[in-house]
């Protein structure tokens, strides 16, 4: 499809018997086939999720910089309205993203009609810096959200962001326990990649209202 800010592209993993849908922006240092995105992507559609994946045009462009937020919701804005006229009408549709892209989803929330806000590893504030939050992003949604953090993050981990939304009952933390912003583990860590990947489905699925999700449904 073509934006105000150039061509953009959708990966779509339709649903047979669908429910629900949920659409995800990628972060700044990677697209759509990031490994987070891309297992939603696999194991929600057995569970009556439809999940479409979000390049925005910067990177359809080949570019390696992510352009100004507001570059990133005009795209994200114009592009949402032509997916839920391909779904089926009156669909619940939720929005969301890694990082960067969860954050265009809290901000974008209330002119898109978001049902709900799927943060995988926000990016609270940049490393280092916690006198530079971005908590009024996260805060703007007046739709359930699911933060999904890892305890090694160090834009902000799950303590800080509970702290950030003291008060706001619609803020759901949960923690990836040695994650870090990539969702990257030590090795030998007692939580493993798989025991991650089940956790994100669960709770993912678990928000949109859909069926258990099935350990190792996409064969990893």
């Amino acid at each position: 499809m073509v934006t105000a800010q150039g061509p953009a592209h959708w990966l779509l993993d339709e649903a047979d018997d669908v429910g629900a849908a949920l659409v995800l922006g990628h972060g700044a240092g990677g697209g759509p086939e990031a490994a987070d995105l891309a297992v939603l992507a696999r194991r929600l559609p057995p569970l009556g999720v439809t999940v479409a994946r979000f390049e925005q045009p910067w990177r359809t462009a080949g570019r390696r910089v992510a352009v100004a937020p507001p570059r990133l919701d005009e795209a994200w804005s114009e592009a949402l309205p032509v997916l839920r006229s391909a779904l089926p009408a009156g669909l619940p549709l939720a929005t969301g993203g890694r990082s960067s892209g969860a954050r265009v989803a809290c901000r974008t929330a209330a002119a898109t009609g978001a049902a709900a806000v799927v943060c995988l590893a926000f990016p609270l504030h940049p490393p280092g810096r916690p006198d530079r939050s971005r908590a009024v992003e996260l805060l703007a949604p007046a739709v359930p959200r699911l933060v999904l953090q890892g305890t090694r993050d160090t834009f902000g981990g799950p303590a800080e962001v509970r702290a950030a939304a003291a008060g706001d009952p619609g803020v759901v933390v949960v923690e990836l326990p040695g994650a870090d912003h990539g969702y990257r583990l030590p090795a030998g860590a007692p939580f493993t990649p798989a025991d991650l990947r089940d956790r994100l489905v669960a709770e993912v699925a678990g928000l949109l209202g859909a069926g258990p999700a099935r350990s190792g449904a996409d064969g990893e």
